[in-house]
């Protein structure tokens, strides 16, 4: 069964950082891209990074320089590492993969909160 868990959210002031991490399991987890997801109230679900199974990265514009993702793949797990947070990035925070099949896999999400 594929599962992936996020976790690291929470709640931080303005110019912060915190480090998600998503741990999956059920999965051949380095041989998949990874995504990282985002969806604040009242908004659509966003990409913000993906990471490719080379290590090959791509940011949401608004996030460039302020985060980064990278994997371990001797621990199946993926992070996020957001400095520099603004309100604006407050948002529920998903990972999410697509399996060779198209079959496709999203975590539960972790709730990051940036305060002004």
């Amino acid at each position: 069964q594929v599962q992936l868990v996020e976790s690291g959210g929470g709640l931080v002031q303005a110019g912060g950082s915190l480090r998600l991490s998503c741990a999956a399991s059920g999965i051949i987890f380095s041989l998949l891209d990874m995504g990282w997801y985002r969806q604040a109230p009242g908004k659509q679900r966003e990409l913000v990074a993906s990471l490719t199974r080379d290590n090959i990265t791509n940011y949401l514009d608004p996030v460039k320089g302020r985060f980064t993702a990278s994997r371990d793949n001797a621990k199946n797990t993926v992070y996020l590492q957001m400095n520099s947070l603004k309100p604006e990035d407050t948002a529920v925070y998903y990972c999410k993969t697509v399996r060779l099949t198209g079959a496709v896999y999203w975590g539960q999400g972790t709730q990051v909160i940036v305060s002004s």
